[in-house]
């Protein structure tokens, strides 16, 4: 397949959202965790194609988020009822939040990363710490709009 067919292919975590909703869960995790906008929208993005692989995989248990996707994550179930409404629709059921930011690793994240583009979603790979290039602070999500 052709490089430009495999991108077109792809979707982004805030495709599986309302402009309106999107707008409102980026804009409490700017402000809830001190991040630029243009930031807190990739950490919602990425945040949405995370939760909708875990749910759609039944994967919950398995996955974790990066430490720069993680408010993205919190910033979704902060809105408990938006967010089980949500689950319903996607999943059929509630995907509750089991933690486990210790079993974080390179390895993880990379497997992780892999799960989201199997799934047909762009992934920012400097949010996950699995790009090539990524040496703090350029373009890791830790600077501004990278």
């Amino acid at each position: 397949m052709p490089l430009t067919s495999a991108i077109a292919d792809t979707r982004t975590g805030r495709s599986l959202v309302s402009e309106a909703d999107f707008d409102m869960l980026a804009t409490f995790c700017a402000d809830e965790y001190g991040l630029e906008r243009c930031v807190a929208d990739q950490v919602m993005d990425q945040a949405l194609a995370l939760v909708y692989v875990m749910g759609t995989t039944q994967s919950g248990a398995d996955m974790a988020p990066s430490q720069m996707v993680d408010p993205g994550w919190h910033t979704l179930i902060l809105h408990t009822d938006w967010y089980a409404a949500w689950c319903q629709k996607q999943f059929g059921y509630f995907l509750h939040h089991q933690p486990n930011s210790k079993t974080r690793s390179q390895g993880l994240m990379v497997e992780v990363v892999g799960r989201i583009r199997t799934a047909g979603f762009e992934v920012d790979e400097g949010l996950w710490g699995t790009a090539a290039d990524c040496n703090p602070p350029a373009c890791c999500g830790d600077g501004p709009c990278c």
